[in-house]
């Protein structure tokens, strides 16, 4: 059985939001999972009434405290001890449940990542992958998308492996290979950072690096099928693609390849490099997205990610 905490206070029209996409994965999933909400056990009762849902059904966690999605992510993790996202990562912590998933303050999810369970051995900052969709019909793994705003060549060079792993878990690619997001394919371009890090990669065995991409040759086919940056400059291009799929769609048009960037099919995305599985979804997750960041955790847990990066990361020399 695969137990699944879900923070029932992240993300927005909460807890409805949650509640109605808990009972919507409930309702079509297979029977190894089970689902406990996370937080105030008034207000989940209240919301379950209000839409016809029986709250007895729903395993519940009370949790008195909420950590805001404006609020600072250290200073509210640290004193709002009761909260939905610190009770989730203590349930984690305890070995109660076998992953963590919430659409809440990123950043609280990112301290909890790290101070909660530790990130694995060997990685100094855990990151968010995304998977973007290419009009030819291939994918690119990109990350880090928001979880660090700044980070040195090494941290990058560890996004490159644990990229690599993410791409081989879950695009199935046998030798992924690498690039880093720049403004130019030059080895001389960009911040001191990546040309550092363009060294470190060129004179690594093991990862496939290919130089440097930019943002442009992203969408059109898999130019590479990892994508490195730091997570100031991931969550812009996230951001940025976000706004242009809502753009067209607020147009009218309609279009497969145009469908396949909307976020509430893909639901939420793993933390790679925690020390035990977490899943973060948008924070403005609909009812669709909730249950789609469900079956991303329950996945998680089922192919033993964690499990499979920490023996992968030993062949990287790490």
């Amino acid at each position: 059985m695969i137990r699944i905490g879900v923070d029932a206070m992240g993300g927005d029209n909460i807890p409805e939001n949650v509640i109605l996409g808990t009972a919507a994965y409930c309702a079509s999933c297979i029977s190894d999972t089970e689902v406990t909400l996370i937080g105030d056990k008034e207000k989940i009762t209240e919301a379950c009434q209000q839409n016809g849902l029986n709250p007895g059904n729903f395993c519940i966690e009370h949790a008195s405290e909420t950590i805001g999605m404006g609020e600072h992510p250290v200073e509210s993790y640290m004193k709002k001890t009761d909260s939905s996202i610190v009770k989730g990562f203590r349930m984690l912590s305890d070995g109660r449940i076998d992953v963590f998933a919430g659409a809440g303050n990123t950043g609280a999810m990112s301290v909890g990542a790290v101070y909660g369970i530790r990130p694995l051995t060997g990685i100094s900052k855990p990151c968010i992958p995304i998977v973007i969709p290419c009009l030819d019909g291939t994918f690119t793994v990109m990350l880090d998308v928001g979880m660090n705003p700044e980070c040195k060549p090494d941290s990058l060079y560890q996004y490159a492996v644990l990229g690599s792993i993410y791409a081989k878990e879950y695009l199935k690619v046998q030798n992924p290979s690498v690039a880093l997001l720049n403004i130019g394919a030059e080895e001389e371009k960009g911040s001191m950072a990546l040309r550092e890090t363009y060294k470190l990669l060129s004179y690594t065995k093991g990862i496939n690096f290919k130089g440097n991409i930019e943002p442009r040759e992203m969408f059109l086919s898999s130019k590479a099928d990892v994508i490195v940056t730091d997570g100031f400059v991931g969550n812009i291009v996230l951001k940025v693609v976000e706004g242009v799929y809502d753009t067209l769609t607020a147009a009218g048009m309609k279009n497969e390849a145009l469908e396949k960037f909307n976020y509430e099919m893909y639901g939420g995305t793993p933390v790679l490099g925690a020390g035990a599985p977490v899943v973060i979804g948008h924070g403005a997750s609909s009812p669709l997205a909730i249950s789609n960041m469900i079956k991303k955790a329950a996945d998680t847990v089922r192919i033993g990610l964690i499990d499979k990066i920490k023996r992968s990361f030993e062949n990287y020399g790490n």
